[in-house]
C-alpha cells in the first residue's frame, strides 16, 4: 500500500539526496582529485581519460537539475551510465565500500535509488516535472 499523501515527500527526499550526492562527487573530483587526476584514475580503470570532464559536468549540472526538480526523472535516467561506470570501477573490490579502493554496494544502492526515482516520479516541489508517455494497455477482445 502506498501512502498517496506522503509519497511525493518521500520522492522529494530521494531526489534531494541524489542531487546532493552528485554535486558532492563533482565537487570532490574538481577540488580534491582535480579533473586531470580524475582523468588519470579513469584511464587506470580502463575508461578513456577524456571522459573526465563530461562525467564531472553530468554530476554537477545533473545534480543541480535533480536537486531542484528540473525534469529530474529524465536527468536521473541520463546519469545512470555514470553510476554504472562507478559500479564497474568498484565491482572487483568486494562488497563493503570501506574495502581497499571502495566496494560496490554504494554505487549499486545509488543505481537502485536512481531507478526508483525514474519509475516513481519527481516528487514534491519539483520545478519542472517529467512526463513519460506510457502506451495504454491492450484490451482483450470482448466475447460475443
Amino acid at each position: 500500500m502506498i501512502d498517496a499523501r506522503l509519497a511525493p515527500y518521500a520522492l522529494l527526499l530521494l531526489r534531494v539526496s541524489l542531487g546532493v550526492m552528485f554535486i558532492a562527487h563533482a565537487w570532490l573530483k574538481v577540488v580534491v582529485f582535480t579533473v586531470p587526476g580524475f582523468a588519470s584514475f579513469m584511464a587506470q580503470a580502463g575508461f578513456p581519460g577524456f571522459l573526465a570532464w563530461p562525467v564531472v559536468l553530468v554530476e554537477l549540472i545533473g545534480g543541480l537539475a535533480i536537486l531542484f526538480g528540473v525534469y529530474a526523472r529524465a536527468v536521473v535516467l541520463l546519469t545512470l551510465p555514470v553510476l554504472l561506470g562507478a559500479l564497474m570501477v568498484h565491482a572487483g573490490n568486494g562488497w563493503v565500500f570501506n574495502a581497499p579502493n571502495g566496494g560496490w554496494e554504494y554505487p549499486a544502492f545509488l543505481i537502485v535509488g536512481a531507478i526508483v526515482q525514474v519509475l516513481a516520479g519527481d516528487g514534491a516541489l519539483a520545478l519542472r516535472t517529467t512526463r513519460f508517455r506510457v502506451a495504454p494497455r491492450p484490451t482483450a477482445p470482448q466475447a460475443a
